[in-house]
């Protein structure tokens, strides 16, 4: 079982996105996702969230609000729980280098054309929608998305 963060940093209608494409045997591997990754022994949810995006972007959120929780259940990997946030209030510069792909900022309604996780979609909507707090549980088998369960309801695959 893996614990990690991921977050949407936003600004006048962006999102930062990472399009991940620097890594060999990346899951992500040329998919576009937010910025985070895996906790460290001793960490909250925040604390981890704050040291992942200092860590690949150079900026320092200065009030990440937690979004909802995200249950990544697949064939191929180990049970993941991650813990969304989002965050419009951050300082420093951006970094010109990640190690983890190329950093970009995307017009929100640009967002969901970009080559993503079908779950992200779903979770992007979520927010979107300015869902209140959301347990989200995604199964997959392999690269395709076979279930979407929010707050304990089944998301029709046509809604999705």
């Amino acid at each position: 079982m893996l614990l990690s963060s991921l977050c949407y940093l936003e600004r006048e209608g962006e999102l930062l996105l990472l399009h991940r494409v620097k890594k060999a045997a990346d899951p992500n591997q040329g998919k576009w996702i937010g910025v985070g990754g895996k906790f460290e022994e001793g960490e909250s949810p925040e604390e981890c969230a704050v040291r992942e995006v200092r860590e690949e972007t150079g900026l320092t959120m200065l009030e990440p609000e937690l979004r909802g929780i995200v249950t990544f259940v697949n064939d191929r990997y180990p049970t993941e729980y991650m813990f969304l946030f989002t965050c419009s209030r951050f300082s420093g510069e951006l970094a010109a280098d990640c190690p983890e792909g190329v950093l970009r900022w995307v017009k929100k309604e640009e967002a969901l054309s970009l080559p993503m996780w079908e779950g992200d979609r779903v979770f992007f909507r979520l927010l979107r929608e300015g869902r209140p707090f959301f347990s989200l549980k995604l199964v997959y088998s392999g690269d395709r998305l076979d279930r979407a369960v929010v707050d304990g309801k089944e998301i029709p695959a046509v809604f999705r």
